[in-house]
Parts: C-alpha cells; structure tokens; sequence
C-alpha cells in the first residue's frame, strides 16, 4: 500500500514520523560523535518516546533528560545512565534518591551553593550521594557558573563533602542556535569545549574530581572540529531536526522526519487563504524561525508525500484552525487545494510540536510496510 493511501485513512491533525529519515539523522550523529572520539550521551527531550529510545541509544546506554518523567519511564525500560541536565529543584531531590535507591544512575546538574548545600543535606540525611556536575555559562545563553568565578571551587568542595557527589561539569552552547552555518557553530562548538575544559582543570587542580566533561548542542556537535579533553556529547534535536535547525544550515528539510498532517476545511478566495484544520494547538506556538532569514510561519507546507510545496507556509495560527497562504513577496501561484486535501506540515521546533501529541504515525523504512503507533509521553 502506498505511502499517501495509508495517511489519507488516518485522522487530522496528526504526527507523522519518518523512520527512514529519524534513521539517517541517528547515523548521521553517530558518525560524528565517532569521529571525535568521544560518547554520545543522546537528550530524550524531543522524542520522550520509548520505541525512539531503543534506536536513540546504542544497547540503551547513556541518555540524557530534561524531565524526572523521562528518567523514570526510560529507566522502567532499561535505560540507567541519565543526567537531568535542568538545575536541580532542592524539592524534587527525594525523587532523585528514589530512582537511584531503584539501581538508576541518575545524575543532577546545579550552579548555586545553594543547590549544593542541599545535596550535602540529603546526603548528611540518607547517607546516599546525589552524583551533580556543576553547569558552566560557556555563553551567557542561560545558566551556569563563570569558569573564573571562586563560586565553581565553593561549590565543587561542598558536593565533594557531600559523601563524594562531585563527578563533573557540564554546559550548552545554546547561543549556537542563533547563527548560521557551520564555521560559526564550530566556533561555539571551541567556546563551549574551552570553557568546560578549563574549568574541569581548574577543579582537578584544587584537588577535586572531575570525570566527567559534558558538551552538547545539535549545532555545535554537527560542526565541533576537535573535542580534547571532552568525555561526552550531548544533542537532542538532531533526531527529528527541524525548520529551525534547518534554517541555521545543520539540515535541510529533507532530514527533518516529523510533519503534521492536516487537512483542508476551507477556502477564502479573495484572501488567498486555504484553511487547515492543524491550528498551534496542533503545531504549537513556537515562531522559531521569525528572526532568522527565511521565516517559515507556523510551518511549512508539504503535499501528502512530503515534499514542500513551493513558497507555501502556515502564515497564521488559532486554536484549531491554520491559515495556509503564499510567503510574503512570493512570486508563485496558490495552487488549487480542494477541501479534504491532505497536507503535511514541517515543524519550526520539533520538541514543541511533537509534545501536542500523545503517539507518532510511523512510516516504516520498508517500504509499502503499514503505519505503526509509537507511544510518546509527557509530563515532568
């Protein structure tokens, strides 16, 4: 059975995931990693899909995750090295210590004494360590302690007397995501390896421990030209990519692996206007690519098949309803989509979108194979 046969009986709005595609993107990041000579450590953050897990991660080995909810369900499916790579909330430390008591090697990151005054307090309470890297600002993007500041040498002796709970020092080049190509990723990629390096030696050399050195982005770890002294890489989005991702040059969008399908309810003419019956609540809110060179709206607009419709975007968004129209400035012609015609639409952020789901329609890499179900979760 054809491709477009089998979406055209399913009901819209729904998520669709090219295996095929996801499949490339993997191999794609593991060639990298390979090449630099260190370990993947993959976030679960866009997929938080078990069936993606099992081909996300080689023998269901190191992981990464932005949620307590995806520690605890990949580890109920056999995943047990984790960092939660979000600062730790002293309040969700009991739920730490109960997967860990479970036999789950789950890691915390913190950037504050404060944090780790409370990790040396669960740790003088339960006698059980909370293994924490200290996140290191490597661009001012977010969070994260200077590698000069006195502050990362305080913190790292209290987590060490917290019976041993220092084991290194993460960060997140996320500023990479607003520049384009790959020379200017690579360079934050060297921003981000300098940084974290230098302050895993500044630690060893005030006498404390640091195994573990954690970099990642999709950006910078698609373009980091070397990674010495760097023990793991971290990437999410790079699984699904997306027009974002596709929009700053480390894709194009024949990588990206998930669309929504939707289907056409209405037409306004004199507009030029075709209605979906995908609105954000479908798509999400997410305007990643207004900023950039090309902005792709809510989304962009693929045939059944998807392949991109020239020009044509998802211009605007309510509820339940997205308005399809012509790329401002466009030269093309709207062509003719009768209602019931069935579109697919590429994500701007592939883990917003994806997150209005609750399973994935999975064209198989066999072709002509039929449409599978994969679970998808959410929560925190």
């Amino acid at each position: 059975m054809a491709e477009h046969h089998q979406l055209s009986e399913i009901p819209t709005p729904s998520l669709v995931l090219d295996e095929r595609r996801m499949t490339a993107n993997i191999a794609r990041f593991q060639k990298r990693v390979d090449a630099l000579g260190v370990r993947a450590r993959p976030h679960m953050k866009t997929a938080k899909s078990i069936d993606v897990a099992h081909r996300q991660l080689e023998n269901l080995g190191p992981a990464t995750v932005s949620t307590l909810r995806e520690a605890e369900m990949l580890f109920e499916a056999g995943v047990k090295d984790m960092i939660y790579a979000v600062g730790i909330d002293p309040h969700k430390l009991p739920r730490v210590l109960a997967l860990r008591d479970a036999g789950c090697d789950l890691k915390i990151v913190l950037d504050s004494l404060e944090q780790a005054e409370a990790v040396f307090e669960a740790w003088k309470a339960a006698k059980a360590k909370v293994p924490a890297l200290i996140e290191i600002d490597s661009d001012g993007h977010r969070g994260g302690v200077s590698l000069h500041d006195d502050l990362l040498i305080a913190i790292g002796r209290k987590l060490h007397d917290a019976g041993g709970s220092l084991v290194g020092v993460l960060t997140h080049a996320g500023e990479s995501y607003g520049v384009s190509g790959a020379n200017a990723h690579a360079d934050f990629a060297e921003r981000e390896r300098s940084a974290v390096v230098s302050a895993a030696e500044r630690l060893r050399a005030a006498g404390l421990p640091c195994s573990i050195v954690s970099v990642g982005s999709t950006p910078t770890s698609h373009a980091a030209r070397h990674l010495e002294g760097v023990t793991e890489i971290r990437a999410g989005v790079y699984v699904f990519f997306d027009l974002v991702m596709a929009g700053i040059g480390v894709c194009g969008t024949d990588d990206i692996a998930i669309s929504v399908l939707t289907s056409v309810i209405g037409r306004q003419r004199s507009r030029g206007w075709v209605l979906i019956d995908a609105g954000w609540m479908a798509l999400s809110r997410d305007r990643g690519t207004a900023g950039q060179s090309v902005d792709q709206g809510y989304g962009l607009v693929c045939d059944i098949d998807g392949k991109p419709i020239p020009d044509l975007i998802v211009s605007s968004a309510n509820q339940e309803h997205g308005i399809v129209s012509l790329r401002p400035g466009s030269k093309a012609k709207m062509p003719e989509l009768p209602v019931g015609t069935r579109l697919r639409i590429l994500p701007n952020h592939a883990c917003a979108t994806a997150a209005q789901f609750t399973f994935y329609n999975v064209i198989p890499e066999k072709k002509g194979a039929p449409l599978e179900k994969w679970s998808r979760f959410g929560g925190w």
